[in-house]
């Protein structure tokens, strides 16, 4: 009989969002998949989690993916993590979820943290339709896809790099102009969580000031007529 896939969100910051059935679900895996295992180990050691850790990352999936399913194939309940949220968005999952739904092996995903969503709905942002993008192409395909997201009527949610932020809110208040209202929150449950509200050009400002650092979560809203109000002011707030 063949074993089961579980993918196994961990916290974004505040170990405290670990649930008790990622821990139970860890401890009884045969074989942890982990995106940096030093990374992973810090969080096992925390939990008492010894099962054994083996890395999985976009660098090696394509490669290790085979030899993984075979194991499953052959009766191993075997749990999957990246280094911080839910394996698959933005981080290695899609491949291997994938190749296991191809051979007939169980997937489950157990429901836990990712940081999109409380970015989302901290926001004050329309999020009953909503576009996740992930991070943008660093060059090739920037620019359209940047313009299209400009034009959906739905909030767009993107991740970044602290080094690029400003250059990123730049490059969308040329597409979408300056008053579109937005958000930027970093560091997501961790002690420095914070959200700051705006235009896309006060944040530009705040941000051209105020050096951000951490992990970083821009929402933007959609592209509404003006004869449509908006959710969302215009009103520079800081969380």
């Amino acid at each position: 009989m063949a074993g089961k896939l579980y993918i196994v969100p961990t916290p974004v910051g505040n170990l405290a969002d670990m649930t008790p059935r990622a821990i139970e679900t860890l401890r009884n895996a045969s074989l942890i998949l982990a995106e940096d295992t030093r990374t992973s180990g810090i969080l096992m050691r925390q939990f008492d989690i010894t099962t054994p850790l083996t890395s999985h990352h976009k660098y090696n999936e394509h490669s290790t993916a085979d030899s993984i399913v075979t194991r499953l194939m052959g009766g191993e309940n075997i749990a999957l993590v990246s280094d911080a949220g839910t394996p698959g968005i933005s981080d290695p999952g899609f491949l291997l979820s994938r190749q296991c739904r191809r051979a007939g092996i169980d997937v489950e995903t157990l429901p836990g943290p990712t940081a999109f969503v409380p970015a989302l709905v901290n926001s004050g942002l329309p999020c009953d339709r909503f576009v996740f993008e992930g991070f943008l192409p660093p060059k090739k395909g920037r620019t359209s896809r940047i313009e299209t997201l400009a034009a959906d009527q739905r909030t767009f949610i993107l991740y970044e790099s602290p080094l690029r932020l400003v250059k990123t809110l730049q490059q969308l208040s040329d597409a979408c102009s300056p008053d579109r209202p937005a958000s930027v929150s970093r560091e997501i449950s961790k002690i420095h969580n914070e959200t700051v509200n705006g235009s896309l050009g006060e944040l530009i400002e705040h941000f051209t000031v105020n050096t951000p650092r951490g992990e970083i979560v821009i929402v933007v809203g959609g592209n509404v007529s003006d004869d449509q109000p908006r959710i969302h002011q215009n009103k520079f707030k800081q969380q």
